[in-house]
């Protein structure tokens, strides 16, 4: 990974720009005290500021090394904490991680995915102990929101009583806290919400899937323009397509909710699987699903692996073509996938047909297991 990150010249190429010119942009604007404003591509809640900050904090290297290197050590925290969890349940979870992170090339080391996902994993494997740390799992799930708001989405599964308000007040008073310190400490913390309403369809979402495959069956007359910072069709049905996008994640919220009051047996392993199967759902009913997305879920199956109750395994085991096939779309065959040709729309619709599919059986397979 750290090979091909140093050419950087696999398919499309330059993979590490969006860290040594995008994220450089930002960390010097964070530098003076002040969030992006008015920047179309920044779309993340004040705590991505803090990680976007801390390479400065390794002044001996370059922005672009020492951002690197923390993602690294990011790496090596997960890696560690599910050989932990392994010691008294499986070992499988470290090597799902350890094997399965290379499938996507050397795109996990060139985002802040990897960071993210540590704080969801680390949230999980404290909700899913032998003694589960209720309150501890709460605020490292309340602090990745902070970051990038899907690791909330790992207390869905926190058991009925005492354990789901510890979780669930720790992870508000820890969100609370770090957004006031953000409020405090610089300018325009809030900005990022201007940018989320008029996002189109990606091009490598499920939606987008289905409107290449309209323009090469069917002759349908869009076309692909760069827009809030990633590649995104345009032309009739778009708007319609991503309002239904809209729609089906409204649904998925609402099935969590009735999977959540129909469940009546948890286990050590139910707040894992359901937290898999909850972001697996706000993924595949997104208008955007960008290829270090597969970060989250490949982390999220290695920490449901940790477990010998887990009801995932055959989901952990669909995730790994799709991770390649991930990797294929971008970087390698990138400009197929942008001029929409058959090749290219063929590699991203078989990467999706495998994501719903994973969803389809995992939250089969949680609803089975508890309902």
């Amino acid at each position: 990974m750290l090979l091909l990150l140093w050419h950087d010249t696999l398919g499309i190429g330059g993979v590490g720009r969006e860290v040594y010119v995008l994220y450089r942009h930002w960390y010097e604007l964070l530098a003076l005290g002040t969030f992006p404003v008015g920047d179309v591509t920044w779309q993340y809640p004040p705590g991505a500021g803090l990680v976007l900050l801390a390479p400065g904090a390794v002044p001996w290297l370059t922005y672009y090394q020492a951002f690197v290197a923390l993602t690294l050590l990011a790496d090596a925290v997960v890696a560690v904490a599910l050989a932990r969890a392994g010691r008294t349940g499986s070992s499988a979870g470290a090597w799902l991680w350890t094997g399965a992170l290379p499938l996507l090339l050397h795109l996990p080391l060139a985002r802040y995915d990897v960071q993210v996902t540590a704080f969801a994993v680390l949230a999980l494997l404290a909700l899913g102990a032998r003694r589960p740390r209720a309150r501890l799992g709460g605020a490292l799930a309340g602090l990745g929101a902070m970051v990038k708001v899907w690791p909330l989405l790992t207390l869905l599964g926190t058991p009925r009583g005492p354990a789901t308000r510890r979780a669930w007040t720790s992870a508000a008073v820890a969100a609370g806290a770090l957004l006031g310190v953000m409020v405090l400490s610089f300018a325009h913390p809030l900005d990022f919400l201007r940018q989320q309403g008029d996002r189109g369809v990606q091009i490598e979402s499920l939606g987008g899937s289905a409107l290449s495959l309209a323009r090469l069956l069917a002759g349908w007359p869009g076309a692909v323009e760069y827009r809030y910072g990633a590649f995104e069709l345009t032309g009739p049905y778009v708007s319609s397509v991503a309002r239904l996008a809209l729609l089906l994640t409204a649904a998925a919220l609402c099935w969590l909710l009735v999977w959540r009051l129909r469940s009546r047996r948890w286990n050590a392993a139910t707040p894992l699987d359901a937290g898999l199967a909850a972001v697996l759902l706000f993924t595949v009913t997104s208008r955007v699903i960008s290829p270090q997305y597969m970060v989250w879920l490949l982390g999220l199956a290695a920490v449901c692996l940790t477990s010998r109750h887990t009801t995932q395994r055959p989901v952990a085991l669909l995730l790994l073509p799709a991770a390649a096939l991930s990797s294929l779309a971008y970087p390698g065959l990138y400009d197929e996938v942008i001029n929409v040709t058959p090749t290219g729309v063929a590699v991203v619709a078989l990467r999706n047909a495998l994501l719903l599919a994973a969803t389809v059986l995992s939250c089969r397979r949680l609803w089975r297991a508890t309902a």
